[in-house]
C-alpha cells in the first residue's frame, strides 16, 4: 500500500550571480507560520525531513533544500559558492514561495547563512535557531581546516578532510564523514570554507548575532560545552539548548530533544 507524501519533492531552477541551478527541496503547505531550514556542510535537506513524523509541527509550512554544491542540487560552477552566495539562494528561494515572514532554522554552515541572512533583514524572522553555526573564530573546528591544513589539490584537501572527520572522537563523525564525498562537490570545498573562516574572523558575527530583534537560541552538543561565549550569550538573553549524548550533529545523535527544543523556541515568538 502507498504512503501518502509527507511532503512535495522538487528541483526549483535559479539563476544566482550568473550561475545557473537545479535546487533539489522539499517542502509542504499549511495555515500556521513556515519554517526555513538551512543545513551545515556536508549535509543535505533530509536532517529536516522528519518535521513531518513530529505532531507538534503540524500545520507549519517549511522548507528545506540541498545547498548550492551539496547533495541533489545541480550547480553550473561549484568555485563560485561561498556564505554570501548561499545566503543570495535562500533569499531567492523565500521570494519564489512568496514568504514575508519566518521561522529559521540552521545548523553550523547553514547556521552562519542564516545569520546573514537574519541581520540582512531582522524585520523577516520570527525566531531563528542556531545549531552550532559560526558567531565566532573559535567555531571554525572544521572550516579552518583549509588553512590549518593546505593542499594545493582541492581534491587531495578533501579527502584528507574525510579521513580526519571520520577518526575525530565528536559523536556521530564517523556517521557524518561515510557520505561526505557523495554529499558535497569537491569544487565547492574551498570557497565555502574560505569565506566562512573570514566572516568568523572579521565579519562581527557576534555583534550581528546578539543584536537580532527577536527570540534566539543557540542549540550545542554537551562535548563543546567548552565554548567561551556561552555564558555571555545566555546573559544577553539567547536562550541555550545544551543537547546531551551529542557533538556537532544533533539531527544524528539525539533528534528528539532537538526537535523539542526548536518548538520551545518557535512557540516563544
Amino acid at each position: 500500500m502507498p504512503h501518502p507524501a509527507r511532503f512535495i519533492h522538487e528541483n526549483l531552477p535559479l539563476e544566482i550571480d550568473g550561475v545557473s541551478l537545479e535546487l533539489a527541496l522539499i517542502h509542504r503547505v499549511g495555515p500556521k507560520a513556515p519554517i526555513l531550514f538551512l543545513h551545515g556542510f556536508g549535509s543535505t535537506k533530509e536532517d529536516y525531513a522528519d518535521i513531518t513524523l513530529q505532531a507538534a509541527f503540524d500545520g507549519h509550512p517549511f522548507m528545506a533544500y540541498d545547498a548550492p554544491g551539496c547533495g541533489e542540487t545541480l550547480c553550473s560552477d561549484p568555485s563560485r559558492i561561498n556564505i554570501p552566495f548561499l545566503v543570495k539562494t535562500a533569499q531567492a528561494v523565500l521570494a519564489h514561495f512568496g514568504i514575508e515572514r519566518f521561522h529559521l532554522v540552521g545548523h553550523s554552515m547553514g547556521g552562519l547563512t542564516g545569520l546573514m541572512l537574519a541581520d540582512a533583514a531582522p524585520g523577516r524572522v520570527l525566531s531563528f535557531v542556531d545549531i552550532e553555526g559560526n558567531i565566532a573564530p573559535e567555531d571554525c573546528f572544521l572550516s579552518r581546516q583549509i588553512h590549518d591544513h593546505p593542499r594545493d589539490d582541492d581534491a587531495r584537501f578533501f579527502q584528507d578532510f574525510i579521513e580526519r572527520t571520520r577518526l575525530a572522537p565528536d559523536p556521530a563523525s564517523a556517521l557524518y564523514a561515510a557520505s561526505l564525498s557523495h554529499k558535497v562537490r569537491t569544487g565547492a570545498v574551498r570557497g565555502i570554507f574560505e569565506s566562512m573562516v573570514e566572516l568568523s574572523d572579521h565579519g562581527r558575527l557576534m555583534s550581528k548575532f546578539l543584536a537580532l530583534p527577536f527570540p534566539r537560541q543557540y542549540m550545542y552538543g554537551v562535548t563543546n560545552s567548552h565554548l567561551s561565549y556561552l555564558g555571555d550569550i545566555a546573559a544577553k538573553g539567547v536562550d541555550l539548548a545544551c543537547i546531551p549524548d551529542c557533538g556537532h550533529f544533533p539531527m544524528y545523535s539525539n533528534p528528539v530533544l532537538m526537535w523539542q527544543h526548536i518548538k520551545a523556541l518557535q512557540d516563544r515568538a
